[in-house]
């Protein structure tokens, strides 16, 4: 199983993209899968600057970890994408 949460770089974490990121998350290492991080930062005229690395941090400290993102936290770029 692969878990894969790809949250938008256009303001501070929320609820429901934490529901979504605690989700998959949780199943991937549930079943022994991967849980994959990636970035989507397709609407460059909402991107808000400093909200990816405020997204990343709230997600470390609430425990959640991924073996590929876009920091290299983990194990950083691979088969799944940036």
């Amino acid at each position: 199983t692969v878990g894969r949460y790809a949250p938008s770089p256009t303001g501070d974490l929320h609820l429901g993209n934490l529901r979504t990121a605690l989700l998959a998350h949780g199943e991937a290492r549930r079943s022994g899968g991967l849980f994959l991080l990636r970035v989507e930062d397709l609407d460059h005229p909402r991107v808000v600057p400093g909200s990816e690395e405020r997204q990343l941090e709230d997600l470390r400290w609430l425990g959640i970890t991924w073996d590929e993102g876009p920091d290299g936290f983990g194990g950083g770029e691979g088969a799944g994408g940036p």
